[in-house]
This record gives C-alpha cells, structure tokens and sequence, in this order.
C-alpha cells in the first residue's frame, strides 16, 4: 500500500481534490429525494413505511418521531434485522443498507446526510483508482501513461455525474465500483495465462457482491461471461471455461442462500414485471434511449460531446481525404476495449428500457467507463493526424472545458435540491409554528420528510376527511397567534381547506411559499 501511495502521489492529490469538491457539493444538498429517505428508512426503521405507523394520522407529533425513522436510537444499535427485513419487502438487494447501517451507527440518534454522502465520497476514491488502473492498461506503451491515466480519472470523477452519483443517497455510487473491479479482475484474467485460485475467489466475490448491491450489475456480468464463453470455446480453454461457469454458479448459489427473495423480485415483483414487458415493446425501447443519451451529454460529459463529435467526425474525414495510415492498437488492447464497451452498451440501451423513470442515477453505473472510452477512442483518433503529443494537449484542452461549462453555464447536479434552500431557511426560521398537512392518497410523505424533522411540532390529517370542528379540536390547545403552517397535498382543493384554516384561527393573510415535491406549502399570519 505505502508502496501504490508513493508511486501515485499525483493520484492521491486528485482523490483529495476531487474529495474536497464532493464536500463542498454535498454542504449545499439541503434536502432529501423520496428514496433518499427510503434509504436511511429501509437501512434503519422496523417497516417500510412511516405511513404504516397506527398513530401517524390524527396526532401531533414531535419531530423527533419523523427523526426516528431516518437515524438509528440509542437501543436499536447493533440490532441489523431491519436491513434484511425491509429489503425483502421491497425491490432491492440489502448489501447498500447494510453499508449505510453502518455508517448511521456512528451518528446514533441524530439525523445527517453525510452518513450517505460520506459513504458514496469513499466509494468514489476507490472508484477513481479503478478508473485510474484500467486507463493504464489501455495506455500502457504511452509516454507519461501514469500521468494521462491520472488526469482522465480525475476528470471523469468530476464530471457532474459523479458528483450527482456521490451526492445522491442510493445504490449506484457503489454499483458504478462494483462493476469497475468487475471488469478489471476480468481484465487481469484476460492477461493470465494460468489463473489463479485467488483470481477464480476475487471474481466471484465480486459478482456475488455485485448482485447483492443492484440487480441491473447483471445486465454487465451478463455480456462479459458471454465474450469470455465465446473467447474459451473458440481457443478450446475447455478447462477454463468450466472453472468460470464453477465460479459463477457458486457465486450464484451463495447469492440465493443469502438473499432468495432476488428470484421473486427480479422475476416476480411489480420492478421485474415492468423489467420484461417493457423489452418486450419496440417502440418504448426506441424512446426510452433519447432521454438516457441527453442525462448522458449534459451530466457524464458536461455538454463536452457537442464538442467531441464534431471533433472525431472531421478527424476521420481528414485522414480519409488525406489518405494517413491508421493507428493500429495491439491485439490485447482491442481485447480490453472489447471488456469495455460491450457490456457498457449492452447495460446502457437495457437500463434506459428497463428503468421506471428516465433518469441519470439507472444508467450512472457506467457513465464512468463511457467517459473513459470515448475519450480514448477520440485520443486514438486524433494520433492518425496528429503527435501524441499535440494529441494529448487537445484532450487536456476539452477536458479543462468540461470542468469549466458548468460554472459558465450554472449546470447543476441531478437532484442536489439547491432550488429548496429558500424553503428550509423558512421552515427553519419559524420551526416553532404549528403545522398540519392535509394529506391524500396521492404522492408519497417521505418526499418532504425532511421539513417535518425541523418543525417543533406537526399534524397530519387526512384531507378527505376535514371538518372546521375538528379543526378546532386539533388546534384547541395551540398558539397560532404568531402563525401557522399548512401542507396541502397536490391535486387537491387548496381554497376551501385555506378558508376553513382562517375562519377557525381567525388569521387572514396566507402566503404560498413553495411548490415541493407531494404537496404545497403555505404560511398563515
């Protein structure tokens, strides 16, 4: 270890950097998506739902009992069931809440984001060093490799993806690193002549875990065991063959003695069935790509690619016109690239079909290694008119404008929330005003959980079942002289509800102050 640190100081220095950036990132992230809470719930509480709660309707409640369903108490330490529990119930594999437990056991009772985005900083320096140790196969042969493999990690661990990816409180910061040490222990199995036991376990293990943190990793595992299949049959590796086929059907085996419930959910529950009907319709998989390739431009490459593709398209058309030899790459190198860019198609086509919403975070798992091929494929393609050297200088010239266009453009990362700064300073500001949330049956509480967990003190009723008497229950024994706060569900009638507030508390003026996921929000004085 002391040794690699040594070697690759340059290296380190971008980790702490890009470390930094993520912190500062992470410090204006002000407020929580819907399966960002579903993740400190499910890693935590003892169901799925704080909505299941008998008494979460038609009492006030403190804030300390939305609090407890996103941080551990002092007596639920150690206790690990909900982990196993939750994810059993629901549609994903437990290992990412098992990590997130973890991390909240060191922060107890309170309630704090960096438990998840302290988590997802860590995971991203091991994922810059794998990006880092697979650009150094590819350039291997190069002047500086270290140098230029260090700066394209970096870059890519900078882009607006990663840090969306380290800011967002889910699976897929430790997904895109799991399939990273896939396809490089799949590289150093390419390279060896006789594999080693040790090599066979480190693969397995890596699946084993793989699946175990998001099912679409198989989309990858998939692709990559056919290519090495095809790869045995053809040079007659019989004996290979069957030790790789051994060590996943091992790795699956102990998958489903751990986690069974995997078969029911990728197969069975309301995800898988959404999974396989949607391969099964053209046109949706045709649509469903668009949206992925726009999330893929502006947030994988910073809006770069409306750079690079005109770039590689009139290089191509120079040496053509010009009639200049092409760069050749070495047999082992393609083979490499092959690992690279199969499986990473493969994923990305099927995850834009497969997935509920048409979002960065399903196909951020592999926004990395996109980014690394397409900058390499252009740096190749750039050394069949150009030295390497001035090739080289245009790749460092394009990156520095991607880490630049987001600042000269105020591009923002995908659901870091800076738009809701203004309501939580409000909400803050007045947190010892009363509060009651009319809520239906559309949208879903944990969305804007985080507002009830600074409140003093709240009341949810359902909405369909209000009355001005029993609003004057509620508020009987409350002082609303200095204002209240009142949460209308979306697709509700706001007016009535707004009339019948004022007419029993007697305050006239109501101010909309903000539109917010499941509900509107307003403040009466």
């Amino acid at each position: 270890m002391k040794k690699f640190l040594k070697k690759n100081y340059l290296l380190i220095i971008c980790i702490i950097i890009q470390t930094i950036m993520y912190m500062i990132a992470g410090s204006n992230k002000l407020y929580l998506h819907l399966d960002e809470a579903y993740s400190y719930g499910l890693a935590n509480y003892d169901k799925m739902e704080l909505q299941e709660n008998a008494d979460f309707y038609d009492n006030w409640h403190k804030k300390e009992y939305y609090t407890d369903y996103l941080s551990i108490q002092e007596n639920e330490k150690g206790n690990y069931n909900p982990v196993y529990e939750n994810q059993k119930n629901d549609v994903h594999p437990p290992i990412f809440y098992l990590l997130l437990r973890f991390s909240m056991e060191l922060t107890g009772s309170h309630f704090t984001m960096w438990t998840g985005m302290g988590l997802n900083i860590i995971t991203y320096a091991f994922i810059t060093i794998f990006i880092y140790l697979i650009l150094k196969k590819l350039l291997q042969g190069e002047n500086n490799c270290d140098k230029k493999a260090t700066i394209v990690a970096f870059a890519s661990s900078i882009m607006l993806a990663a840090i969306s990816n380290v800011t967002y409180i889910r699976m897929y910061c430790l997904s895109a690193l799991n399939i990273l040490i896939t396809v490089y222990l799949h590289i150093k199995l390419l390279e060896s002549q006789k594999v080693s036991l040790k090599l066979w376990l480190a693969i397995g293990i890596s699946a084993l875990v793989g699946v175990l943190t998001h099912y679409y990793y198989l989309f990858y595992l998939v692709i990559l065991y056919l290519i090495f299949f095809v790869k045995y049959i053809r040079q007659k590796e019989i004996r290979k063959l069957i030790y790789y086929t051994v060590t996943m059907c091992i790795a699956a085996i102990v998958c489903l003695i751990i986690f069974p419930y995997c078969i029911n959910h990728m197969f069975l529950g309301y995800r898988g069935q959404g999974v396989l009907s949607n391969l099964g319709n053209i046109y949706e998989i045709l649509i469903s790509l668009f949206p992925n390739i726009h999330n893929l431009n502006y947030y994988g490459f910073n809006n770069l690619l409306w750079f690079i593709i005109p770039l590689a398209i009139s290089t191509i058309i120079y040496r053509k016109v010009k009639k200049k030899e092409k760069v050749k790459l070495d047999k082992e190198k393609k083979e490499i690239l092959k690992l690279l860019y199969l499986p990473t198609i493969f994923f990305f086509v099927i995850a834009s079909i497969a997935s509920p919403w048409k979002v960065l975070r399903y196909i951020v798992p592999v926004c990395a290694i996109i980014f690394i091929l397409v900058i390499y494929g252009l740096y190749q393609l750039l050394k069949n008119v150009f030295t390497e050297k001035i090739s080289s200088s245009i790749i460092i010239v394009l990156l520095c404008l991607s880490i630049i266009t987001p600042f000269a453009f105020q591009m923002n990362p995908e659901l870091l929330y800076t738009d809701k700064k203004e309501i939580v300073e409000q909400i803050k500001t007045k947190k010892n005003l009363p509060a009651i949330y009319f809520k239906n049956n559309t949208g879903n509480f944990l969305d804007d959980i985080l507002l009830f967990t600074i409140l003093d003190e709240s009341y949810i009723i359902k909405s369909a079942t209000y009355t001005e008497d029993k609003i004057q229950d509620i508020l009987q024994e409350k002082d609303v002289s200095k204002g209240i706060f009142v949460f209308i569900s979306k697709d509700e009638k706001e007016e009535p509800i707004l009339q019948t507030v004022k007419n029993v508390t007697g305050l006239e003026n109501s101010k909309h102050l903000e539109e917010l996921n499941s509900c509107n929000v307003y403040v009466m004085k």
